[in-house]
């Protein structure tokens, strides 16, 4: 979630009274005292201006005379569940993320982080697929509800999503579909409204979009039902708002090494070789944003894939942006990917097949 820091952030040469009239305007209960380009000098509370009075100091002093220059903070590319623990074990609060520059993008709240409010957006999670290459744990199960640790790897999904404030849930089913629908029913348990998006043919990672009732009037996340991340969905959310897109695609980076030397040529001769070289490339998380003005592109009762949707939505003049993922994140297609999954995932045995 993101705080308005700009109502927040001050000068050094802001009196002490100014501070106390923004302290009191809002729950963030600190001030974030910036240099002229956003750099985080210091920070200032309620309990240091009551200790700076003490010490005889009037409202008219500047708050750089109190200002904590040896200030906790956080890198925008840290992980929010460990910067969570590390708020709790150590009773912050309130904390700033600073960017590489050492400039302030947000200030994390521990209420918030905790107990953040809830949103009227919707997530959609693609749950109708075969699992053909996960055969035979697939055969009498669908892939979704395939265990990781102590439970199906969509109602993590679904918990991830919960935690972040999200309470309007769309399952698309097709393959074993009731094993899906009676585990989970209309979303009680769990606290939320979960509809489902029944494919009466398999519609592809896009298709069922357009089961989607007109109430849908606002920005929706579409997750692939077998990607695992702790990319917060919240924040992407206001990433996709940032930047007035239309549509947003997260990507992973992917490196693949060739395994033998690579000879490079200009015509018939010799240009170089160059020894076992690794190529990195951004590939589709599977996790997405989409504006519901996108969804007259997608055609009825058809098969229809997410990249062709994004390339359509493009063509037509849509703004289409894409989120990088430097959090954990994991596709769990094959065998091997599922024993991963457990093994950083995971606390319980692997399913057996």
């Amino acid at each position: 979630m993101t705080t308005n820091i700009k109502n927040l952030s001050v000068s050094p040469s802001t009196t002490l009274l100014e501070a106390m009239r923004i302290l009191g305007r809002g729950a963030a209960q600190v001030v974030l005292v910036v240099d002229g380009r956003s750099r985080l000098l210091g920070t200032l509370t309620d309990g240091d201006i009551r200790r700076g009075l003490l010490q005889g100091l009037t409202l008219e002093a500047p708050v750089e005379k109190l200002m904590n220059r040896d200030f906790r903070f956080v890198r925008n590319v840290d992980d929010p569940e460990s910067v969570l623990e590390m708020m709790k074990r150590e009773v912050l609060r309130q904390i700033p993320v600073l960017d590489e520059h050492g400039r302030v993008e947000n200030l994390l709240l521990l209420q918030e982080l905790l107990s953040p409010p809830p949103l009227t957006n919707s997530v959609v999670i693609m749950a109708g697929g075969m699992g053909t290459r996960l055969r035979p744990y697939t055969d009498s199960c669908p892939k979704p509800m395939l265990p990781v640790g102590d439970k199906p790897m969509l109602e993590i999904l679904l918990e991830s999503c919960i935690a972040s404030g999200f309470r309007s849930f769309y399952i698309s089913v097709n393959y074993l579909k009731e094993q899906i629908i009676q585990y989970f029913g209309d979303g009680t348990r769990l606290g939320v409204s979960i509809t489902y998006l029944i494919e009466n043919a398999p519609l592809g990672t896009a298709g069922s979009l357009q089961l989607l009732p007109s109430s849908v009037t606002e920005p929706f996340l579409v997750l692939n039902g077998d990607v695992l991340t702790r990319l917060n969905p919240r924040q992407l959310l206001q990433y996709h708002r940032e930047h007035h897109a239309n549509a947003t695609l997260c990507v992973r980076e992917h490196q693949l090494t060739v395994p033998f030397g690579v000879v490079d040529v200009k015509g018939v001769d010799l240009a170089g070789f160059e020894e076992k070289p690794t190529l990195r490339r951004l590939v589709n998380a599977g996790v997405y944003v989409i504006e519901p003005k996108l969804l007259p592109l997608i055609p009825q009762d058809e098969h229809f894939d997410m990249p062709t949707l994004l390339q359509s939505a493009q063509d037509a003049g849509h703004r289409v942006v894409v989120c990088p993922i430097h959090e954990y994140w994991i596709d769990i297609g094959r065998p091997e990917s599922l024993q991963e999954a457990h093994a950083s995932w995971g606390n319980s045995k692997s399913p057996q097949p």
